[in-house]
């Protein structure tokens, strides 16, 4: 009897065992995908981020060059309207 109930004991707790490595390795595996699920958001982020700096950056200088342009042309016109009034 006692060894019946050792036997039964020792059937459930490696049950047990089985159950938890397999939940264990079941953890380990969805962790490793979130992981990589990150790690893939994350260089799609830097991407666009880098896109949008390179698109700014390029319509800074297209302001400035307008911004000197306009300078240059209001410019042009004052002198001439102070030579035409000499």
């Amino acid at each position: 009897m006692r060894s019946e109930l050792r036997y039964e004991i020792d059937k459930v707790s490696a049950g047990h065992r089985l159950d938890l490595n397999l939940e264990r390795g079941r953890i380990r595996d969805e962790l490793a995908n979130q992981n990589q699920e990150t790690a893939n958001l994350t260089n799609t982020l830097d991407r666009e981020i880098h896109t949008l700096r390179a698109q700014l950056e390029a319509a800074k200088y297209d302001v400035i060059k307008y911004c000197i342009g306009t300078l240059v042309s209001i410019s042009a016109v004052g002198l001439a309207v102070v030579r035409l009034l000499k």
